[in-house]
């Protein structure tokens, strides 16, 4: 019989014992309950951890496997070539994540981080324009170095975040870290802020 059965069956059977018997019995069953899981499962918060850094690594590994792939004004997908935006829709889709289409609205999903490498993680979205307008996204790769359809390039490349100032790159604004729950279905808010 399963641990998880048998944990259910004394829980229904503690049910139908008096009110002084079944509190004495709960507490020695949670008592008992807490070493096992203790011994055995991982803490909750290690398992978060394990599942963030699942999905962080998961889209790294996507977004490097279209490095190469065509530049492509609206285009979202290997075969007809990508946009930025496209891009980072296209690998967050892959694994479940829903994003608007644009940079722009793409810019207001997850969590805010300021431009500020230290605070970075894999997978995060970094975000690119001119004053509080958002022009471009990229996908943070770890190691001060992100992958990004470029328009200049005319492909999917890997660059280094921080690049000299030059016509036709756009200043860095910051970061978004996507939501990481029990669940990956995550549906981004796409509002204007």
């Amino acid at each position: 019989m399963s641990r998880a059965f048998s944990r259910f069956a004394l829980i229904v059977a503690l049910a139908f014992l008096p009110h002084g018997m079944a509190a004495q019995a709960r507490s020695n069953q949670a008592d008992n309950a807490v070493t096992e899981a203790s011994d055995e499962l991982p803490r909750p918060f290690e398992a978060f951890n394990e599942s963030a850094r699942s999905l962080r690594d998961s889209i790294v590994a996507l977004a490097r496997s279209q490095i190469g792939k065509r530049y492509v004004y609206g285009g979202e997908s290997p075969a007809r070539g990508f946009d930025c935006s496209g891009l980072v829709q296209y690998v967050t889709a892959a694994l479940h994540i829903r994003l608007p289409r644009t940079a722009r609205l793409q810019a207001h999903v997850g969590d805010s981080i300021p431009p500020d490498t230290s605070r970075l993680l894999p997978g995060d979205l970094l975000t690119f324009g001119s004053g509080k307008t958002i022009t471009h996204i990229g996908i943070y790769v770890g190691d001060g170095r992100m992958v990004h359809a470029s328009t200049s390039a005319g492909k999917v490349i890997e660059t280094k975040l921080i690049r000299s100032p030059s016509r036709g790159i756009k200043p860095w604004r910051g970061a978004r870290r996507l939501d990481v729950g029990e669940e990956k279905g995550l549906v981004a808010d796409s509002r204007e802020q």
